[in-house]
């Protein structure tokens, strides 16, 4: 895609979140749903598929482009981008990064263009930190598998057409190596979805628990090899961590557009609130931690498209900005008072929508193990390569 074309999209997205989503907040918290026209309009302008590439009917954007757009998303709730976000990424990039060219060919352009709702099922009761603890389990018989299991906190799976789904095929608990991944239809006997998920924030983000008895599902359906299923997840959730880092910049910065905003109208001691100094600190640190975690994704984004993508670069992004929204939604209720407090004001809601991003896709200390095990690691490498210099320039002397 051409610049001016990304431009226009991008133009586009940011219009249609002002004045179509962002008016209908209210209404998405309280029936806790994002309506159909507001898909169908999702749909309509490329969204289910925007990191998908065009040869699948996708708008092939590269990471730095996907993550301005996710700037613009997450200056809404994130019910909104709930509804096509897996599609677009950890779902469909299971596909893109392990699956076979047939299963690319019969599911993408569907994935793509939201005819088919796709869910990232991985996480358990007893394996959620800790994904390799997972207990799902796949049993081959013959051209076959069969599922027995439950997956926990699976967005999307009360409306989901397909689930990728992390069982067990070999090994015990805590062996990586024997997880695969499986496209599973959700109208496959022997699979339940529990009631949506009543959850303090993010109201009309559907989520549930995912039951499987002997559901049973081709063998065809083997995204990759056997036992290879781990390492797709923890790459597609690497690549997910920007586009979360990125949504929460959006988040962040529409918090500092509520409290500029009250901050500019609303008088205290005869003068603005604004002009008194205790706000305007609170005032310039979330503008400045905004503006931190802008760049920081910016430039990660840009890392990952030089092929040099680094799992380090992603962690710390989204550590420091899901951090960071929170500090930042803090300081917007401060700022707003009671009235900060009081449901049906934006900053409430925001603040209550804000807690999550601290935890899913990997919590705060994931991310730091992630960041501290990469640095130790590379600082490993660096000491073995640094060994066997004086080895081999010792070897070629005698030589």
């Amino acid at each position: 895609m051409n610049s001016e074309d990304f431009i226009l999209i991008r133009r586009q997205l940011r219009r249609f979140v002002n004045e179509q989503v962002i008016p209908r907040e209210e209404e998405i918290e309280k029936n806790c749903r994002v309506p159909d026209e507001l898909r169908r309009k999702v749909a309509e302008m490329g969204l289910f598929g925007f990191s998908i590439p065009e040869e699948y009917g996708g708008l092939g954007l590269t990471m730095t482009e996907e993550v301005q757009l996710a700037f613009e998303i997450g200056r809404t709730t994130p019910a909104f981008r709930t509804i096509f976000g897996t599609n677009t990424g950890i779902a469909g990039q299971v596909l893109l990064q392990a699956g076979s060219i047939e299963q690319r060919k019969q599911y993408l352009p569907a994935i793509a263009t939201g005819e088919i709702i796709a869910s990232f099922a991985l996480t358990e009761p007893d394996a959620g930190s800790d994904p390799a603890a997972l207990q799902t389990t796949a049993r081959r018989d013959g051209d076959f598998f069969v599922i027995n299991g439950s997956k926990r906190f699976i967005t999307n799976a009360p409306v989901a057409d397909l689930f990728v789904v992390f069982a067990r095929t070999s090994g015990k608990r805590g062996d990586a190596r024997g997880i695969s991944a499986l496209l599973v239809d959700a109208c496959t006997p022997g699979i339940e979805v529990g009631p949506p998920d009543s959850k303090m924030g993010q109201a009309g983000a559907l989520s549930a628990e995912v039951y499987f008895t002997d559901a049973v599902v081709p063998a065809s359906g083997l995204v990759g090899e056997e036992g290879t299923g781990f390492k797709s997840a923890m790459s597609v959730l690497s690549r997910g961590r920007l586009h979360i880092a990125a949504i929460c910049v959006g988040l962040a910065e529409r918090l500092v557009d509520e409290s500029v905003n009250y901050a500019s109208e609303r008088s205290q001691f005869g003068k603005r609130i604004g002009d008194h100094q205790l706000v305007q600190g609170m005032l310039a640190d979330s503008k400045t931690e905004t503006f931190a975690g802008r760049s920081m994704v910016l430039e990660a984004a840009r890392i990952y498209d030089s092929d040099h993508s680094d799992p380090v670069l992603n962690a710390c992004s989204k550590y420091f900005c899901s951090e960071m929204l929170s500090r930042v939604a803090d300081r917007a209720v401060q700022i707003h008072g009671g009235m900060g407090y009081m449901r049906g004001v934006a900053t409430e809601r925001l603040y209550r929508d804000s807690r999550l991003f601290r935890i899913y896709e990997g919590t705060s200390q994931i991310q730091q193990v992630i960041i501290a095990k990469g640095l130790l690691r590379a600082a490993d490498l660096a000491a073995a390569s640094s060994a066997q210099r004086p080895a081999q320039a010792l070897e070629t002397a005698t030589n």
